[in-house]
């Protein structure tokens, strides 16, 4: 129970690594507020999670005998954001906890000098300034009681870069620069802010994941082929689990962590070592 009496929001809740990370923070004992735009947004070219979705990873961290409560937030609304964690703190307290988790991997699929304003505008809101958003509402109380960790989700894509991608690459690598900065600036606070650079990751049908289904039909790689096609990338020969990274983010959440701060924390067997 490495997380017994701690309050952790996490966004990007309603599948994948966020419901992942919620399930095993949940299993560690913490009370849950699960964050999820969890409807359509305009220009998305997939399905995002659902409230049904949502609603599920709810019920699965109650199964865990632990508070949840999940609401449905767009992470570039600063005064739903606000509601959220007002209510957060009403209900649970204060907030040790924050993961960083919401974001989309499209529109993507085209050479730098063919993206739109408008596709390039909305990967930077959601990816980029959404965690900002959300550290900046999260980070007051926090730093109030000098005690905080916030784990920020970037990915490989912001270690490196990937042709087709330069949108999603410039918000990921935004990501590590607003770790770093951040975590300068809430040192003194005792505040700390890490960042996790997933590898790929494997669409886990038990946290409904998709997102590397839709980087391949990004790349125009067959779905019935991606797993065999990005494990060739792999060192260690194959795909990163969702567990894996909420495995990380547990350590960053605990006290065990708690000289680590401005971290890159990378769960991605081996790629960027090359």
């Amino acid at each position: 129970m490495q997380l017994e009496g701690k309050v952790a929001v996490i966004t990007g809740a309603a599948r994948g690594i966020g419901r992942a990370c919620a399930e095993r923070f949940a299993r560690e004992g913490a009370q849950l507020i699960l964050l999820d735009v969890a409807d359509h947004i305009e220009g998305v070219p997939y399905p995002l999670g659902s409230r049904s979705q949502l609603d599920c990873t709810e019920s699965l961290c109650r199964a865990e005998g632990v508070a949840a409560w999940a609401l449905p937030v767009d992470v570039r609304d600063s005064q739903a954001i606000r509601a959220a964690i007002k209510f957060a703190v009403d209900r649970c307290g204060p907030i040790d906890v924050l993961v960083n988790n919401a974001g989309i991997a499209a529109p993507s699929g085209k050479a730098v000098h063919e993206i739109e304003e408008s596709e390039w505008e909305l990967m930077i809101d959601i990816d980029l300034s959404g965690a900002w958003r959300m550290i900046r509402e999260v980070s007051k109380s926090m730093l109030e009681r000098r005690s905080g960790s916030v784990i920020n989700i970037s990915s490989t894509a912001g270690l490196v870069g990937y042709r087709h991608f330069a949108g999603y690459v410039a918000a990921k690598h935004g990501v590590i620069g607003l770790t770093r900065a951040a975590a300068l600036d809430f040192a003194p606070l005792k505040v700390r802010v890490n960042a996790i650079c997933p590898g790929s990751v494997r669409d886990d049908v038990n946290v409904e994941g998709r997102m590397l289904s839709e980087i391949a039909r990004s790349l125009s790689v067959p779905v019935s082929e991606h797993e065999a096609t990005f494990v060739q990338a792999q060192p260690m020969n194959s795909l990163i689990e969702p567990s894996d990274i909420a495995d990380a983010a547990v350590w960053l959440a605990s006290d065990g962590s708690r000289q680590v701060t401005g971290s890159i924390v990378t769960v991605d067997g081996g790629f960027s070592a090359r």
